[in-house]
């Protein structure tokens, strides 16, 4: 390929009345190169391709999804490509992104700046750290509101990450989030690490509140409460949430129900955030090869036995839904909103009317009866293996 140089003097020996022989013997180059650079077939700087561009059938696609949303991660977009049949390497992504000029230019992200941060080390076995991610317009039919919140627990010492869905940031909700998630991740370190959430400790001087203190001990660990203004304690857990914001939220369907988005983000933590490697004293590993090495406690055998309650609404054939079941109520309650109730670890549930009236209690996956006779809540009757509450 000539430079700009080479290709004005080929063309002034030309005008000169150099043959193409005498050109390409003076400037060291091919005949065929010489003519092609005179007759304007090539051009100086351009290189044409070998062959079919393999990133071409992806370039709409990249268009369409930067302009929809300009802040997207391009490791999002690789993971989206992917699916598609995508079979380059995300590098490769980003240098065509930049050469291309896909993404629209973002004045506001031009001027981040870097805070100073500490290398904090975490001994195998010894931290979970917890926060909470708010993740903005949930779909409609899940009845969550403007905001659904998403609770992460993240192994200080592996990286390895999980998080569970919830309608609010309740201390029910976060006691069922640590139960379901360090589940997932195998057992329990010696230590959880909180930020100052009200549901853990009292914000002011940090100290643990009563309620708390029994399921730190029920569970056997120690609570640790970052100090104030002391920021980047819980940079693993933190990154997590920029994860799951960036690489999961965005990408979510808005026809899925809550429990296909839970088992959505699980698929993505197996899928992605457990196969990323790690520097290790013995070369490089998987997330999921060291923690796979770290000491965890055993779980005990039920989770802490809260309460959790839920707003539902029922379905227009009396239906509720309620983590991948749906139960039967009375038809007259069809569209009217009601509240699923149970104690972790337990096998009833109880579906409870705005006046506090039970409307049907039932083991998880059993379709249970009911009927009308005027008793309060208080009454549980059984039948045919199938338990209910009588309405009034």
């Amino acid at each position: 390929m000539l430079t700009w140089e080479e290709d004005v003097e080929i063309h002034a020996l030309h005008k000169r009345g150099w043959t193409i022989a005498a050109i390409a013997r003076h400037t060291g180059r091919n005949r065929r190169t010489i003519r092609n650079y005179l007759n304007g077939t090539t051009t100086p700087g351009v290189r044409k391709p070998a062959g079919e561009d393999p990133f071409e059938p992806f370039v709409a696609y990249v268009t369409a999804r930067l302009r929809e949303d300009p802040h997207l991660w391009a490791r999002t977009l690789c993971d989206e490509l992917e699916d598609l049949g995508y079979t380059a390497s995300y590098q490769t992504l980003t240098r065509q992104i930049r050469q291309r000029k896909l993404r629209p230019v973002c004045e506001s992200c031009a001027c981040a700046t870097d805070r100073p941060n500490a290398v904090i080390e975490h001994p195998p076995g010894e931290e979970t750290q917890w926060d909470w991610v708010e993740l903005p317009n949930p779909p409609e039919a899940w009845g969550w509101g403007k905001t659904a919140y998403l609770l992460v627990g993240s192994l200080a010492h592996s990286g390895r990450w999980r998080g569970v869905l919830a309608p609010a940031m309740t201390q029910p909700h976060l006691i069922d989030g640590l139960d379901r998630i360090c589940r997932k991740l195998g057992g329990l370190t010696r230590t959880w690490r909180f930020d100052r959430m009200a549901t853990v400790c009292h914000p002011d001087s940090g100290k643990v509140t009563a309620s708390f203190a029994g399921v730190a001990k029920y569970y056997g660990v120690v609570p640790a409460i970052c100090p104030p203004r002391s920021g980047n304690r819980k940079g693993v857990v933190e990154k997590a949430n920029h994860t799951a914001a960036q690489r999961w939220w965005r990408s979510v369907a808005d026809e899925l129900t809550a429990e296909q988005a839970q088992a959505s983000v699980d698929k993505f933590c197996t899928l992605r955030a457990d196969a990323r490697m790690r520097a290790t004293a013995d070369g490089k590993a998987s997330v999921l090869t060291v923690a796979a090495r770290e000491p965890l406690a055993p779980m005990p055998a039920n989770p802490y036995p809260v309460v959790i309650s839920e707003p539902r609404t029922v379905s227009r054939q009396a239906l509720v839904a309620y983590r991948g079941n749906r139960y039967s109520v009375p038809p007259e309650l069809a569209a009217a909103q009601v509240h699923v109730t149970r104690r972790l670890g337990g096998e009833v549930i109880d579906i409870v009317t705005a006046s506090q009236y039970g409307v049907i209690s039932s083991s998880p996956g059993v379709c249970s009866p009911f009927r009308h006779c005027g008793e309060p809540r208080s009454r549980i009757s059984r039948y045919s293996g199938c338990s209910f509450l009588t309405v009034s």
